[in-house]
């Protein structure tokens, strides 16, 4: 992906559909068939476009691994993956932390969570700046296998609400 100057890219990636099971603990549910196809599709468009991410932080809970796999498998990529629990419990604010504490050097990042954080960390660290077709997609909710792609200039560690840009966000379905 081409990058201008020292602009990092943050991308923000709601797990696919995952089962409705009574009984099964939250964190162990699994992903659907549809599930599966989606975060393919996913995957299928990170390649496409060129998103690579060097890091990504993937809630520890079974549908995202799962997610993030199966968009491996159709041509996802990423150089190294860490599963901070905060991903899975935090919230934004969860999420945000974990981003800040292992960015590091880091140009592109992918966060694969759950819903709400993941729309109320795009929509808080964007405030309504950057594409409107964008900011549209995402004022929908984020349904799940969403990507939205964030631009920030600056450190990590200093990523804070209002500091970033919605360059895209997609729904991606088989």
């Amino acid at each position: 992906m081409t990058r201008a100057g020292d602009d990092k890219v943050l991308i923000l990636f709601r797990h696919a559909k995952a089962e409705q099971t009574p009984g099964k603990a939250d964190r162990e549910r699994e992903l659907t068939g549809r599930g599966r196809r989606d975060a393919a599709a996913a995957g299928q468009w990170l390649h496409e476009q060129g998103l690579g991410p060097e890091l990504v932080l993937c809630s520890p809970a079974t549908r995202t691994r799962q997610t993030w796999e199966a968009a491996v498998a159709a041509g996802a990529c990423g150089e190294s993956i860490d599963y901070p629990a905060s991903i899975y419990s935090g919230g934004a604010d969860g999420v945000l932390q974990a981003v800040r504490e292992s960015g590091g050097q880091t140009q592109v990042l992918l966060v694969v969570g759950h819903n709400p954080a993941m729309a109320v960390l795009a929509s808080g660290l964007s405030e309504g700046d950057g594409s409107r077709v964008a900011h549209e997609c995402l004022a929908a909710g984020l349904p799940t296998s969403s990507l939205a792609v964030l631009r920030y200039a600056g450190r990590w560690e200093d990523l804070a609400f209002g500091a970033a840009s919605l360059e895209r966000c997609h729904v991606s379905r088989a």
